[in-house]
């Protein structure tokens, strides 16, 4: 944990002058321009907050006006154009998967004949972790989000919220290249499909595990409590357990959405938007109305997602110019420096430029090789990419998403900072130090 706040510390503290000396190849942008992006992320962190109706009002006109400084940092440059166009390839892939993936589950209605109770919740959410495996953590996430809120409706509090975004949205993901972008990277890279599931079912084992595990104490707990006070109704359940399903013609549109994921730029992206538009023009007013459909959750991902990528460019630019320098030695370091940045940064490319750093210290003749030799390093990047994208809204693209979708149901989430600090801090932080004591120190 220590080394993980190190490696933050050292990101801001390395002589500036080796970047002002900055023209020359490799020294990447002056860190300073990674100043916009964190404005942006202490705005989203305390805007709501602080000034919540300012927030509300003009969030998207700041978050453009931060876009802006970046345009104008790279404009002047010869190759100032190259990060911007890729930060914009990068938003369009993100912004139109999730997108369909919010248009094709909201015409899945899906109905469950009776109230949340903490047994219900838990095995909602292991099969959401299950699910993420073959859906992927947005898939998983929007499909479920909504019966998982109208269960529990009158009953529900910040931390349903939260372990649904640790377990379906982010840690569930980790077994398979479908599961979440930066192993799918991997598998781009030549890992072998079902090397991951070999390489951390272990870890992914515990974590759910002491997850739902937690999660169903601390459910019980407050059921109990809500029944002693009477502040929930009494209910006796006389039939068996009934799930229905209105939409299921949706579920082929999305097998062919997780087909097109395999498939290159931008024939991917074709047939992911036609796939969206022939939900929405298929999809039955019953499952609309049912979930309370509409596009103000999306537009809200998608303005604030916008400046995200745009602003984050010159990080991830000196991250790659600079990874080496970081000091990374051993397997736990990889651990906590590829989740420390990934919690802030898109974990995709934190996750290519970890795998990059581990290709060229421990050089063979070929991938298998290396993952035999020194497949610790590359299993330490993945379980760290994915598991610490759950420590902030904006870790993993699902995670604002499902908060945006209960704002939108009635919820009153927690904030910003009272997620972080009340639920990803003391819950997350404990499982990360036993896995990487279990896992990653002494290796």
């Amino acid at each position: 944990m220590v080394f993980g706040f190190a490696l933050i510390l050292s990101m801001i503290l390395i002589p500036q002058a080796a970047f002002a000396a900055g023209s020359g190849e490799g020294s990447g942008p002056p860190l300073w321009m990674a100043l916009p992006f964190v404005l942006l992320l202490a705005a989203i962190a305390l805007g709501p907050t602080v000034g919540q109706r300012w927030w509300g009002k003009y969030y998207h006109a700041f978050s453009f006006a931060l876009v802006g400084l970046v345009v104008l940092f790279y404009l002047p440059s010869p190759d100032g154009a190259r990060p911007l166009l890729h930060a914009a390839s990068d938003y369009l892939s993100f912004i139109i998967l999730i997108g369909a993936l919010f248009v094709i589950s909201s015409g899945i209605w899906i109905q469950i004949n009776r109230p949340a109770t903490p047994l219900l919740n838990t095995l909602l959410l292991l099969s959401g972790a299950l699910l993420s495996n073959l859906l992927g953590t947005t898939g998983a996430s929007m499909l479920l989000i909504r019966p998982y809120l109208s269960i529990n409706r009158g009953r529900l509090h910040g931390y349903h919220l939260a372990f649904f975004i640790f377990i379906v949205s982010n840690i569930g993901g980790l077994l398979t290249p479908i599961g979440d972008p930066p192993l799918f990277l991997g598998y781009l890279k030549g890992i072998p499909f079902f090397w991951v599931v070999r390489a951390v079912w272990p870890i992914w084992l515990w974590a759910i595990g002491f997850l739902l595990t937690l999660f169903f104490l601390i459910d019980l707990t407050a059921a109990r409590r809500a029944a002693r006070l009477g502040l929930v109704p009494e209910t006796r359940v006389t039939e068996p357990l009934r799930i229905e399903v209105v939409g299921k013609h949706q579920f082929l549109l999305l097998a062919i959405i997780i087909g097109a994921i395999f498939l290159e730029s931008p024939i991917r992206e074709g047939i992911i938007l036609a796939a969206a538009a022939l939900s929405y023009s298929t999809a039955s007013n019953q499952a609309y109305e049912g979930n309370q459909f509409s596009f103000a959750p999306l537009k809200e991902v998608a303005i604030l997602f916008f400046a995200i990528f745009t602003t984050m460019a010159p990080a991830l630019e000196w991250l790659s110019a600079h990874s080496g320098e970081l000091g990374l030695v051993q397997p736990g370091h990889f651990f906590w420096g590829s989740g420390l940045l990934s919690s802030v940064l898109d974990n995709a490319p934190t996750y290519l430029n970890f795998f990059t750093i581990i290709s060229g210290r421990h050089p063979t003749s070929t991938l298998e090789a290396l993952l035999v030799s020194n497949g610790i390093f590359i299993q330490a990047i993945s379980v760290g990419s994915v598991f610490f994208g759950a420590n902030t809204y904006i870790g993993n693209g699902p995670n604002f998403m499902v908060k945006s979708v209960a704002e939108q149901a009635g919820m009153i989430p927690p904030t910003f900072m009272g997620y972080m600090v009340r639920y990803a801090f003391p819950i997350l932080v404990p499982l990360y130090l036993f896995i990487w004591i279990l896992f990653f120190r002494g290796v």
